[in-house]
């Protein structure tokens, strides 16, 4: 579709009549789903009963049912729509998401932060099925229907993530969607569209090299006067970015809203008739008053189709203005009082018996158990397994000189004996759904591989970070994993903050020096202090940080593919003075 719109059609000539509807409706932070899935929601006001909500096909009748009548109806999402918890869809790479939302007749998205978890080119691949964007090839799945996955066929969109050098926007900032004015002439109503400019701080998503996010606010006051001079007059924003209301309120309420889109609101030119927004999971429904004054709804309609906004516009049929005093808007519960979706259920059953398919697939062979140690106060053969998987992954798709696995990641370990349970399994097999649950999160969604330059300093403080003080004096360790080609000792009989002689950290047989840099690799949370494992602050810093396409999921699966059969890996990589 062109970005340039075009005039009122048919519109300007006739004769004054009723005014034209428009639906809108959307979702936001679907994140994958759309199979059985069953949740709560409130009561639409405060001290209503709560409601049972969830699941795609539930979604998918939903929709079609406010849908139906409809002559001008626009259906949309605010963003994540992807990555995906669901087996179903993350063992998958999302593509299932990406098939679910071309059935039900998604219009358009924007791009929000879990778009980005594997990179711009992944995203590109989701966007027009290129089967690139994972370092591994392992991507174009087969759908329910028997095709190869094609990608999506709708639009994502965002204004402010850009080019870091050029400053221009690398998808599309805005689009033009054209109503049936009822009279043989068509309307224009835009949508302006940004992410949330914190990307680079959550703790999945990282933003990539070579990118950079501006201003949500003044990206939507920008390409909102580009609509104007192209004489739209009817504007919508959609932002990954949120805001919440008052503990306790009902899911249809606006009590005390707080938050990002609150004060962007306030920011936001009156141009623009209506708001909706993701990315905070919140449930909120409002009238606000743009900085003119005049209400206008700004909404968030919770997350993983629990719930679905509806604004419903009315334009003037001569002008194409939005008449505000017109507008509603509603959040209606996904409710399962209603037949799910036959087509929406046969491919979640497809999907589902895959994903059993794959997580039953031997991946590799372990020699014995690879454990972790108990409350990871301890060396690990699990820990040092992880460590030298990220090191290994880091090195496939740019450079690190060591890898460290943070305590706290791993949550199972990888047993040699079968499970007794699962007849796909045998003595020494390791199969997909065991490393794919292998780390805190699993490989659908993954927590990316990053690497920074950080001083011989910084690594020692970094290790250091392994003792820490409570306010009453008691010392706890949590050992963090060091890849295997680094070695040093430490004297717990010293003060904390002094218990390793840096002249004593080795990488590679060579002795770090306090001022020379070394390329570290780990999980991207570390890099952040929002979500970086507590107490382990001395990554920070680290300078020239570019991500790897492989996340920890995959770094651990690929590489004891690569290294099978594998055996556990020797201690003694950190070991305490002679006589500690």
């Amino acid at each position: 579709m062109s970005l340039a719109a075009t005039p009122v059609a048919g519109a300007a000539t006739s004769a004054a009549g009723a005014p034209v509807p428009v639906q809108l409706l959307s979702i936001t932070d679907l994140h994958g789903y759309f199979g059985d899935y069953t949740t709560t929601v409130p009561g639409a006001r405060a001290g209503e009963p709560a409601q049972q909500v969830g699941g795609g096909a539930y979604l998918t009748t939903h929709l079609k049912r406010l849908r139906a009548g409809k002559r001008n109806s626009i259906l949309f999402s605010a963003g994540d729509d992807f990555t995906g918890w669901p087996n179903e869809t993350g063992w998958f790479w999302n593509e299932p998401t990406i098939e679910y939302l071309n059935s039900i007749g998604l219009d358009f998205s924007t791009v929000g932060n879990h778009e980005m978890d594997r990179g711009y080119p992944f995203l590109r691949h989701m966007i027009d099925g290129t089967c690139e964007g994972r370092p591994d090839d392992d991507l174009c799945f087969t759908d329910s229907t028997g095709r190869r996955f094609r990608g999506a066929n709708f639009d994502y969109h965002s204004g402010n993530l850009v080019d870091e050098h050029s400053g221009k926007p690398k998808l599309p900032p805005y689009r033009v969607e054209y109503v049936d004015d009822g009279r043989g002439g068509r309307i224009p109503v835009g949508f302006v569209f940004a992410t949330t400019k914190l990307l680079s701080e959550e703790q999945m998503s990282y933003t990539p090299k070579g990118f950079d996010f501006l201003d949500e606010a003044d990206t939507v006051n920008k390409y909102a006067a580009v609509l104007r001079r192209q004489g739209v007059r009817a504007i919508v924003a959609v932002i990954h970015e949120g805001f919440s209301q008052k503990s306790g309120a009902g899911y249809d309420e606006c009590v005390n809203p707080s938050g990002p889109v609150v004060d962007f609101n306030a920011r936001i030119s009156p141009d623009v008739d209506a708001i909706v927004t993701g990315h905070w999971h919140a449930l909120v429904n409002c009238m606000l008053p743009d900085p003119s004054g005049t209400p206008r709804p700004v909404v968030e309609a919770a997350n993983h189709g629990r719930l679905i906004n509806e604004i419903n516009l009315q334009l003037d049929p001569r002008t194409g203005e939005v008449l505000r005093d017109r507008t509603t808007s509603v959040n209606h519960a996904n409710t399962k009082d209603v037949t799910p979706d036959p087509e929406t259920s046969r491919i979640a059953e497809y999907w589902r018996k895959r994903s059993v398919e794959r997580g039953n697939t031997p991946v590799a062979k372990v020699t014995a158990d690879l454990t972790r140690a108990p409350g990871d106060a301890a060396e690990s053969t699990m820990y040092n397994a992880t460590a030298d998987a990220f090191l290994w992954a880091a090195n496939k798709d740019g450079r690190a000189d060591l890898a460290v696995a943070m305590p706290g990641i791993l949550r199972n370990d990888i047993r040699y004996a079968a499970n007794p349970a699962n007849p796909a399994d045998a003595p020494g097999r390791v199969l997909f759904s065991e490393v794919a649950l292998g780390t805190v999160y699993d490989s659908g969604i993954g927590v990316g591989l990053v690497r920074g330059d950080i001083t011989g300093a910084q690594l020692d403080a970094l290790l250091e970070s392994q003792w820490q003080q409570a306010a009453d004096g008691s010392v706890r360790y949590r050992q963090m994993a060091v890849s295997g080609n680094v070695r040093y000792t430490y004297d717990p009989a010293k003060p904390v903050g002094h218990r390793i002689d840096q002249g004593d950290i080795r990488i590679g047989n060579r002795p770090v020096r306090p001022q020379a840099r070394y390329r570290i690799a780990t999980l991207a949370n570390n890099f952040f202090p929002k979500n970086a494992t507590p107490g382990f602050t001395a990554l920070f810093e680290a300078k020239k940080q570019d991500r790897s396409l492989y996340n920890g999921g995959d770094a651990l699966w690929r590489y004891l593919e690569a290294r099978s059969p594998v055996s556990p890996p020797s201690l003694g990589r950190a070991t305490p003075v002679s006589g500690s």
